[in-house]
């Protein structure tokens, strides 16, 4: 015959492991929530398509998700162009709640590799830069702002990040300092609201980002999501699947 005494003692043992389980599912929970309150970003993940004179070239998967008291946004692209040979480029952002990056992590594959670490404090990017076959290169980048957005060849999730980063309540037009980390030189790009506008039939919120040499059409949904990119002058569109 069973023993009551122990049955009894191994079901309540296990109800309280159940109990345990929740709670700590339950915390995490409210624990996530507490950082995407106080953040301007919120986590996603998700598959871009980019398209050279309508044709499909590569795809980017990217995710951006909350670590701890920061947020880690990654996205790796696969290109695979009509002439020459294809590439894999890879990037890791980590950033504060507010957008102001932390580090930057960089890898090419193609038919070099190379790579690019770059640590961010009070206006200061200070980057490593590893080419094969040379010896590592560093410099230190001095920027007007801590606020640095990072807009890396080929990543288009950071575009996602540049979206979370601007001023939604105040609108207008906008000014960041940039880092294009194959530039090597600090630089500024302007933002404009664009308010509704439309493509294939469908609406959505639009920022115009404009650089050095390009302008780029940003298409969002209601969460500011990006769901839609355009270069006109590249043609090149990046289309969320």
């Amino acid at each position: 015959m069973p023993n009551v005494r122990k049955l009894r003692a191994s079901a309540a043992y296990a109800a309280m492991l159940v109990l345990c389980m929740l709670a700590f599912g339950l915390l995490a929970t409210a624990a996530q929530k507490k950082v995407a309150a106080g953040s301007l970003f919120a986590p996603e993940k998700g598959k871009f398509n980019i398209l050279l004179e309508g044709k499909s070239v590569g795809h980017e998967d990217f995710e951006i998700v909350a670590s701890g008291g920061s947020w880690t946004a990654h996205g790796t692209t696969s290109i695979k162009p009509p002439e020459g040979p294809s590439s894999t480029v890879s990037g890791t952002l980590t950033l504060q709640p507010d957008g102001v990056p932390m580090t930057y992590e960089w890898s090419s594959q193609a038919e070099k590799s190379n790579s690019a670490h770059v640590v961010f404090a009070n206006g200061v990017a200070k980057m490593t830069l590893q080419l094969q076959g040379a010896r590592p290169f560093e410099q230190d980048l001095l920027f007007s702002s801590p606020l640095i957005v990072v807009l890396d060849n080929n990543l288009y999730y950071q575009y996602a990040v540049l979206a979370r980063v601007f001023d939604w309540s105040k609108r207008g037009t906008q000014s960041f300092a940039v880092l294009i980390p194959q530039q090597l030189t600090p630089g500024t790009i302007t933002v404009d609201s664009l308010g509704s506008v439309s493509a294939e039939g469908k609406s959505y919120e639009g920022l115009k980002v404009v650089t050095n040499d390009l302008e780029i059409a940003l298409y969002l949904d209601g969460n500011h999501r990006l769901i839609r990119m355009e270069v006109p002058a590249a043609k090149v569109s990046v289309v969320r699947e």
